[in-house]
């Protein structure tokens, strides 16, 4: 059933991303919004394990309907080489098509690297990756008090929500 719109199209995407750590004499470097964060070792994953990224391009996929993590960055990853997730995050934001990002919220759990530190950093790198001002991202993190695997320090865990509006 299609219907007229006379007002802009709202809709929102809801993402989530988790990785374990590599172990501790691993090389790979620890990536997080896309950043490095030394003193961590890297996230397992074929890619550079971003959660942040990640979790970003699947609530994407929850507004555009195009596995991105699922799809794109896999062929990106594996016949291409290509494991910076910056650029599987510009494929998904390819797929918008009239959809515009308005907003982001992230919610980052893991005891460990302490991130209150580079949150402006952070949200400010995101922020120009989806080509918005840093006051439409929001970014809180959480250590989990050790209730799961993530707060007691094995991994990352990223949930986003994005609300998008359609341009017309």
């Amino acid at each position: 059933m299609s219907r007229a719109f006379t007002h802009p199209r709202i809709r929102t995407g809801i993402g989530q991303d988790s990785h374990r750590f590599l172990p501790e004499d691993s090389t790979k470097p620890c990536v997080i919004g896309g950043l490095i964060f030394e003193g961590v070792p890297g996230l397992s994953a074929d890619s550079d394990g971003d959660v942040v990224l990640h979790a970003i391009c699947n609530a994407l996929t929850s507004v555009t309907h195009i596995p991105i993590l699922g799809g794109i960055a896999i062929e990106l990853c594996h016949k291409h080489g290509i494991t910076d997730s910056s650029v599987y995050l510009e494929k998904a934001l390819d797929t918008l098509g009239k959809q515009h990002i308005e907003h982001i919220a992230l919610t980052i759990e893991g005891k460990r690297p302490r991130l209150q530190a580079r949150n402006l950093e952070m949200r400010l790198k995101v922020a120009n990756l989806v080509r918005l001002d840093v006051d439409q991202v929001g970014i809180t993190a959480t250590s989990g008090d050790g209730l799961t695997d993530f707060g007691c320090g094995e991994g990352l865990q990223c949930f986003c929500i994005l609300t998008t509006v359609e341009l017309s």
